[in-house]
């Protein structure tokens, strides 16, 4: 994509992920070394190589806190081409704005099951806040846990990659790590007649409307 998209798609990864925002420059550097030290003990994000769930987010939290602050200069073959605004990410860093996008979701939770009594909400949907405040983590230690532990092989990658079948519509298709880590440059994650990746649509028509270029590779 153009450096136009590449800054709406920084900002829009903002507002998506609000308080739990990650920097597209750091993220990518880490999913880089997830491809090349996959499932080893240099993987920054593997569950055969920490005690528990918690253990692995933390170990991941502390490798993306050294390169989001720069203070580790990863390898080029890492580094080289990765979206990069550190004016952006230091902004959206911040502690206040961490706890303003906070502050959004629990008035819409209060308008939704307090105020207008939304058909369908209850009291105890409170509960669910801390989740939606982390849902970046989240969803990353659904990714790399369930990815790498539960599921089928479509092939052999040398690692522990899976399929999670069942979760991955609800993953947005990044539940097919074992397709991925075997085809990483293939952009629809679905290999098998019954796989199908919910976000490949929305690539090709992002390419279709010129926002972004699909390449072939031979």
């Amino acid at each position: 994509m153009n450096k136009f998209w590449e800054k709406f798609f920084y900002v829009f990864t903002w507002v998506a992920q609000g308080s739990s925002y990650l920097s597209p420059r750091a993220y990518a550097i880490l999913h880089r070394m997830h491809h090349a030290y996959s499932d080893t003990p240099n993987d920054p994000h593997s569950p055969h190589h920490t005690e528990n769930l918690f253990t692995m987010m933390w170990k991941t939290k502390k490798i993306y806190n050294e390169h989001f602050t720069f203070k580790v200069k990863p390898e080029e073959r890492f580094s080289k081409d990765v979206p990069d605004w550190n004016r952006f990410d230091r902004f959206a860093d911040t502690m206040a704005i961490r706890i303003g996008w906070g502050l959004v979701y629990v008035l819409i939770y209060v308008l939704s099951i307090s105020v207008f009594e939304l058909a369908g909400t209850h009291w105890w949907m409170y509960f669910l806040l801390p989740i939606h405040f982390m849902m970046g983590p989240v969803h990353g230690a659904i990714v790399n846990w369930s990815g790498h532990k539960y599921g089928y092989a479509n092939f052999d990658n040398n690692d522990q990659s899976k399929n999670s079948l069942f979760l991955d519509f609800l993953m947005l298709g990044e539940l097919f790590q074992n397709n991925h880590h075997r085809l990483p440059k293939r952009v629809n994650f679905a290999v098998k007649w019954f796989e199908f990746d919910p976000t490949y649509p929305l690539i090709k028509l992002l390419h279709a409307s010129g926002i972004i270029k699909m390449k072939t590779i031979s």
